[in-house]
């Protein structure tokens, strides 16, 4: 299903290309080994997003290779969209690729999250291509606008996409704000009206979901949709493994929750949570 982009995403991309400077990877002869068994929409918005770190050098060298890509990414937009939907598709697809300039931006922000608050982090070219954090909030800031473009069922494909190469579930509608950080990652989940302010660094098996469910009224069988179940997080927030924040209650700013708490009501600004009592751990000789 074919897609022609008529606005100046292209341009813009190609001109902050050129505005990248160290530690952001610039080299545009880096040659990196094919990965298989990738979703198209995914290489594409990889190579837009950081060219010089996914193969794709003439980007940076020729404007009009952007418009090409981009043509190419609107056209999977396009037959992704249209079996959910009777609308107009071009007018979705539009809106959501004029968005990618603003999307990099976000994304280097949180690439530079990235390696502030990972010890183990070498480069910012080995968080771009390695870090599954990176990857889910990539495909996520992409899906959150068709999300809110009324693309919600193809843009939970792509996050389920993304779930199944990282092992980290973001729902398309939670809001996730800048400088955002996954660190492992392994069985995270945001769920759908889930905030997230700046700054915000989760680590694996975190949960940010909801407590308890709703039926729709009139039918036993059915749970309700549309309301507020998930919670919303402040900004300068470190959330440790393991912790399970459920329910719409609010953790404040610059709070620091330890691993494997149980967060059910809200957490007041500068304030720092942790289990105080840990089970004791015994050990027994045995030859």
């Amino acid at each position: 299903m074919e897609y022609r982009y008529a606005g100046d995403a292209h341009e813009r991309l190609f001109a902050s290309y050129q505005d990248d400077e160290e530690p952001f990877p610039t080299s545009v002869t880096a040659c990196f080994p094919d990965r298989e068994h990738r979703r198209e929409e995914a290489t594409l918005l990889q190579e837009l997003f950081f060219p010089t770190c996914w193969n794709a050098p003439d980007l940076v060298r020729d404007e009009l290779a952007v418009l090409d890509r981009l043509d190419e990414l609107g056209s999977l937009f396009k037959a992704g969209i249209c079996p959910y939907s009777e609308s107009r598709p071009d007018e979705t697809v539009g809106a959501v690729i004029d968005s990618l300039p603003r999307v990099r931006d976000l994304l280097k922000r949180d690439v530079e999250a990235a390696y502030k608050g990972d010890p183990a982090a070498k480069t910012y070219m080995e968080i771009i291509r390695s870090y599954p954090g990176f990857l889910a909030i990539a495909i996520q800031r992409v899906a959150h606008v068709l999300y809110d473009m009324g693309a919600g069922e193809y843009a939970r494909e792509l996050t389920e996409y993304a779930k199944t190469q990282t092992g980290i579930d973001i729902h398309p509608g939670a809001e996730i704000g800048e400088y955002f950080f996954i660190d492992h990652g392994t069985s995270v989940v945001i769920g759908e009206t889930a905030t997230v302010g700046e700054w915000v660094r989760l680590y694996q098996d975190v949960t940010l979901g909801a407590l308890h469910f709703e039926e729709e009224e009139g039918d036993e069988h059915a749970l309700k949709k549309g309301y507020k179940r998930h919670p919303d997080i402040g900004d300068h927030v470190v959330i440790g493994a393991g912790t399970k924040v459920l329910g719409a209650v609010t953790v404040g700013d610059h709070v620091s929750i330890g691993a494997n708490s149980w967060i059910t009501e809200d957490v007041p600004d500068h304030t720092k949570v942790y289990i105080k009592n840990h089970p004791t751990q015994e050990r027994k000789r045995y030859d």
